[in-house]
């Protein structure tokens, strides 16, 4: 059976979206967008003041049901933005109106958390803590925290997801591969141009992915590009060479509300969702890379064929 949708169709436009179009490429049953946001400033008022926060306007559920509607799926994993430092109200939140069925989380915290405090997170749905140290001058954590807290939950059966350039990637190195608990990279570990395969972050990362426990998240193509939009075809053999390494441990995420980018130039999302098309041409590569590798890495029920 073919897993192209019948031409595409306009649809209502979905906030912080570029395009009206449903993407090309049919989502499987029970697909996961396995990296976006949700910022909810009404409710959940920013932990950052002004322009710093990068608070994204139209990101609450409601505007990301309007996306998963758009680019067919449903399930999703939702992680703690910049803007709400250490409270992951906003996305415990979001997992309880989504529902646990299909929704998990990241949260950010740090070394001061309680085990109590952890257990609640879990018991809400996160499976995971992220460090985003891209920009130390902006970055709620450290790598200093990375170590004690992926000891601290390793026994919770969650793991790290890292955003970091490559040159941190490669200074840090040693710390990444001695964690306990299993390791993310977001972002397809931002390896830039004009030679990502060539720069010595993706031997880092190629290194962890061969011992087993290292994952990485094809997401967020319009960053590190030179190519840019709709095709982004420098980043095609970068996503390419993640998924011959490991084929079982690629997810992929659509980044929603894209917070990187500008309003006027946030990027077209089934656009985004179409690239699978082309890094992984198999059908049933993209049905693992949508369904089962995300069952096994968030915890979702088993899809029955």
């Amino acid at each position: 059976m073919s897993s192209l949708a019948p031409p595409a169709r306009a649809l209502d436009a979905v906030p912080n979206s570029g395009g009206t179009q449903a993407p090309a490429l049919k989502a499987p049953a029970n697909a996961c967008d396995c990296h976006m946001h949700i910022y909810d400033g009404a409710r959940f008022p920013p932990k950052r003041p002004g322009p710093q926060s990068r608070m994204q306007e139209e990101a609450a559920v409601a505007q990301y049901r309007l996306l998963q509607k758009r680019i067919g799926t449903t399930r999703t994993v939702i992680v703690t933005p910049a803007a709400y430092v250490t409270d992951n109200r906003v996305t415990l939140d979001a997992i309880a109106q989504l529902g646990k069925a299909g929704a998990r989380g990241i949260a950010v915290v740090h070394p001061g958390v309680t085990d109590a405090e952890l257990q609640t997170l879990a018991d809400g749905g996160i499976r995971g803590i992220r460090f985003t140290i891209f920009d130390p001058r902006s970055a709620a954590v450290s790598v200093e925290m990375i170590a004690p807290l992926s000891k601290r939950i390793a026994d919770l059966g969650w793991h790290i997801q890292i955003h970091m350039r490559a040159d941190q990637i490669v200074e840090n190195a040693a710390l990444l591969e001695s964690l306990p608990a299993p390791v993310v990279f977001d972002h397809l570990g931002r390896l830039p141009q004009p030679a990502p395969l060539e720069h010595a972050a993706f031997v880092v990362i190629r290194r962890m992915l061969d011992k087993g426990r290292t994952w990485v998240k094809l997401s967020g193509a319009y960053m590190d590009t030179n190519v840019g939009a709709p095709a982004y075809a420098d980043k095609t053999a970068v996503a390419q060479a993640y998924i011959k390494a490991a084929p079982e441990r690629v997810v992929w995420g659509s980044d929603w509300p894209h917070p990187t980018e500008k309003p006027e130039h946030k990027p077209d999302d089934a656009a985004l969702f179409d690239l699978l098309a082309e890094w992984a041409p198999d059908e049933a590569q993209r049905r693992r890379i949508l369904v089962t590798n995300p069952e096994a890495l968030y915890g979702f029920a088993k899809t029955t064929a």
